[in-house]
């Protein structure tokens, strides 16, 4: 099957997606877009004001939608949120469409970077210490099965940009 040059970065939240997506797009010469603010912009509320005045299956709607239409985009980086591989069909059109690369990270790294932002992502909301933790472990055995459907994995805590560059050529040749 033809696939667009179009790359999708997957991970969980706070895993990298949007600054190494934008390293990337800018090595490649590509646009790049975070699926994330799309749906802000489309919604015209935040993330936070989604989830509480619509709920996630509303979220989770609006994201499988703008995935698909922004998939139709050329030499582009699209980041996705940490669920978006997760629900529906999203992963298989992912990988049908496109190039993934899993940003991987361990739930202590994760961790680490989520602890100040908790309160201002909705899935976090309240969480701290241990009870973070727990749930970013939870939340990521249950996601890993999706992520690691992806084509490439690398480290999402020192991304080797100049080899995800490489590996993206080589993929589209």
């Amino acid at each position: 099957m033809f696939r667009r040059k179009i790359v999708y970065m997957i991970g969980f939240m706070g895993s990298g997606k949007t600054t190494a997506g934008k390293k990337l797009a800018s090595s490649l010469g590509w646009s790049f877009i975070d699926l994330d603010r799309k749906i802000e912009e489309s919604l015209e509320m935040s993330i936070p004001e989604i989830f509480e005045k619509l709920g996630e299956e509303h979220f989770r709607e609006t994201e499988a939608e703008l995935l698909r239409f922004y998939s139709k985009k050329e030499n582009t980086v699209l980041s996705t949120g940490g669920g978006v591989p997760c629900f529906g069909d999203n992963m298989q059109f992912m990988l049908d469409t496109g190039l993934t690369i899993y940003l991987k990270l361990t739930p202590d790294q994760l961790v680490s970077r989520l602890a100040g932002s908790s309160d201002a992502r909705p899935l976090l909301k309240g969480l701290k210490g241990e009870g973070l933790l727990a749930y970013v472990q939870d939340k990521l055995r249950e996601r890993e099965p999706f992520y690691e459907k992806s084509e490439i994995k690398t480290d999402g805590f020192s991304a080797d940009i100049p080899s995800i560059v490489k590996a993206v050529k080589n993929s589209f040749v």
